[in-house]
């Protein structure tokens, strides 16, 4: 991989994971464009995730470090009931993983017309949103779950983790902020399992075909734009702003749909 394939894989990455847009499914048409497999190898798929894992902690770091304060205290406090929330969302995703995996991974690899139709889906779903009644409810466990179960189904190339979740969330009358930090706090403990999966599970021979440089490049890339993309969503989620997205997804959906047909 050339060192300007990482830049652009990475940039694709680090502002796809926090917007909704779908980054696998950017990423798979990223790849098809470029003729490139990052996909295939799997220390820049980690690289990259551990990018966006790292830009989330550092937007979020106070919550983090408040959750973890709260649960070394042993009380069935706030914290305490915060963080089994985000346990009880992983539940859905943590099933897929387990049981599903070979069938996900089926959806992947130059499969660019079915991105764009689960880009499609992404659309609607964000589309809903601006018919939504604002509404300020805490999430219950309820809505952890369910909201959890979008998260599951987002493990499909072009249906967007953060859209999906968000949206969810948003059409169960959450609020706006505490959906949008929930979202993100969610996703941090399964993209660092499923890095340890692939870095455990991969041969040896998969980590050698590219160098430190593309590496290197890619990981600043998705990390700088992670956290610019991750602090932006916040505020766009605040200001109700999802149905530019709608479009964004609907027209490279389209895109990707006549191009997977030529």
């Amino acid at each position: 991989m050339h060192w300007l394939e990482a830049l652009i894989l990475g940039l694709v990455q680090g502002l796809s994971e926090f917007l909704p847009i779908s980054s696998s499914g950017h990423l798979e048409i990223g790849k098809e464009i470029l003729n490139v497999t990052a996909k295939d190898n799997i220390t820049f798929t980690v690289v990259v995730h551990g990018a966006t894992v790292l830009s989330t902690i550092i937007v979020f770091w106070k919550d983090i470090v408040d959750i973890f304060k709260g649960l070394f205290e042993f009380k069935w406090n706030e914290s305490t009931q915060y963080a089994l929330k985000i346990i009880v969302s992983m539940i859905p995703v943590l099933i897929v993983g387990v049981f599903f995996a070979d069938e996900v991974e089926s959806f992947f690899g130059g499969q660019i017309l079915f991105v764009g139709w689960m880009l499609l889906i992404t659309s609607a779903l964000l589309a809903f949103t601006y018919y939504a009644k604002p509404r300020a409810k805490s999430i219950s466990y309820r809505d952890s779950f369910i909201i959890g179960i979008a998260q599951a189904i987002a493990v499909l190339p072009g249906i967007s983790r953060s859209g999906s979740t968000i949206a969810t969330g948003l059409l169960l009358g959450n609020q706006k902020e505490g959906i949008a930090k929930f979202s993100f706090l969610m996703v941090l403990v399964p993209i660092i399992g499923g890095n340890l999966k692939d870095m455990f599970s991969a041969p040896a021979t998969g980590h050698s075909s590219i160098g430190a440089l593309p590496l290197m490049v890619g990981f600043l890339a998705a990390f700088i734009s992670g956290l610019l993309a991750c602090k932006w969503m916040v505020s766009v989620v605040k200001k109700g702003k999802l149905i530019y997205f709608a479009i964004y997804c609907f027209i490279v959906g389209s895109i990707a749909i006549v191009y997977g047909f030529m």
